[in-house]
Parts: C-alpha cells; structure tokens; sequence
C-alpha cells in the first residue's frame, strides 16, 4: 500500500500522458485510490486521471473536482465514477455539463430513497452472525463523538462489506491510500438528504450527455434504483447488468473481462 500524509494528501494522481481525456472518481466517500487498478488498465486508451477527493463536504467535493479538471484534463472528458463516486460524477456532470462529454457509473447508489434500505438489509444477509455483531459494534464506534481514532474502524467495517459485495473476487490487497471516516460522514449526511428530498434524481434535467450504467447482478445496491429512476429522466441513458458480478467489477473473477470491454467500448 502506498503512504501518503492523511494532512497532505495530493488530491491527483495522472496515468500515462496527456491529453488527460478519462477522470476516474474513487467511492467512499473518504476511500481514495481504490480506482488504481481501472485507470491502469485504460491507460492504453487514453491518458486517465484519478483525482483524490479530500474536500470535507458535498459542494467542496464538487468544487475540487471541477479545480482538477479545469487544471489538468483535456476538457470535455469522460468521467467514470464508481459508488459514491458514481454519484459524485453524476453530481457534477448537472453543475458542470460543459466538462462531462460522456457519464459512466459503475456500482451506483439507489436514486430513490424507496430501495436504499434493501442495501444494509442485503449486505448483512451474506454476513455470519459474528460478523453482524461486529458491524454492529464498529458502527457504534463510528458514531460516537467520543472515539478518538475512528480509522481503524472505518478500514475494518469496509473490510467486512467489501465481502458482502462480492461474488467471486480475485483476491489482491486494497488499494486504498488512506481512509477518512471523516470525509465519510461529513459528506454522506449531504448526500444522504439529496436523494431523501428527491433532489437528486432532479439533478437528472441538468444533464446533457450520454449516460451509461454497469451494475453487478450480485451488487447489494439494487439494480432498479439505478435503471428504473434514469431510464425514466435522462434523455440518453443505458443500463447493462453483469452476470455473477458484485460491487466491484474489476475484482471479479467471472466478470471483469467483460467489465474492461464494456467500459473500454464506452470511453471510445
């Protein structure tokens, strides 16, 4: 695993050269460089960007990804966002739709409230029961003002997930550089209360260009919450589901092939 300052944290790493026509955007929030292994592999399309979310809040993260952008990418890019990050992107494409030439979200969040509670629900069926117990205690450590070093925790409680994502996973070391539980919670409340309020699917008037969604069959976060609400807003917009695929396409052992095709077909 890489080191970097969690007070210094470079908030950009650049693959291959420019122009810089693909930004990769990390989940989380607070779970930087965990898009490592797909900016590599489309390296030999394009230079790829991954820029490092360390703004604490949902509208600095907006603001420090359009600053990264503006600086350093060959503008209009394609931007992929994984997760939060799927969000995070599609977020932004509303505010900054002359940045955004096309919209890939990969694993998304629900857009309606009305399917986020089948996530949790999901997750903690794959789990034994001592794994129950210790999301239980670790978000109690999570959630209390209290504890003093919450990293740890917020490694593990992604640790334990992670599994519950999974369908068939290559096994190999996270690449995560550092985890903010901070930039977790601080932000996630944001988001939270957009799509609770229905904002966030309203965003979807606002954007402009082609949308592609590629969500894992096995993935806790319902396929229908992603399909169902952009099929029916966006003007441009394809769904595709992959077979015994969970969260994380690029570690599954049945799909990531045919995830590197579809998402390579979709950059060019």
């Amino acid at each position: 695993m890489i080191a970097f300052s969690i007070l210094n944290m470079e908030n950009l790493r650049k693959y291959g050269k420019a122009p810089f026509k693909v930004a990769v955007v990390h989940g989380g929030p607070g779970a930087a460089g965990e898009m490592a292994p797909v900016a590599r592999e489309l390296v030999s399309v394009c230079g790829v960007l991954e820029p490092l979310q360390t703004a604490s809040s949902l509208k600095g993260q907006v603001e420090e990804l359009k600053t990264v952008l503006e600086k350093n990418a060959d503008l209009p890019v394609t931007l992929i966002g994984f997760s939060w990050g799927a969000w995070l992107s599609f977020i932004f494409t509303a505010n900054c739709p002359e940045f955004v030439k096309k919209l890939i979200l990969i694993g998304s969040g629900p857009f309606e409230e009305k399917y986020a509670a089948q996530i949790q629900e999901t997750r903690l069926s794959r789990l034994s029961k001592e794994e129950i117990e210790e999301v239980i205690s670790l978000m109690e450590l999570l959630n209390n003002s209290a504890t003093e070093n919450k990293i740890t925790a917020f490694k593990r409680f992604g640790a334990l997930f992670s599994k519950a994502d999974a369908y068939d996973p290559i096994m190999f070391e996270s690449e995560v550089i550092v985890y903010r539980p901070d930039i977790f919670q601080s932000v996630w409340k944001d988001a939270a209360e957009l799509r609770r309020s229905g904002k966030l699917l309203e965003l979807a008037k606002h954007v402009k260009c082609p949308v592609l969604a590629i969500h894992g069959d096995y993935d806790p976060h319902p396929a229908d919450g992603v399909n169902k609400p952009l099929s029916a807003t966006l003007k441009s917009f394809r769904f595709i589901q992959l077979k015994n695929c969970g969260h994380r396409p690029w570690m599954e052992r049945k799909a990531k092939k045919e995830y590197y095709k579809i998402l390579i077909s979709g950059v060019l």
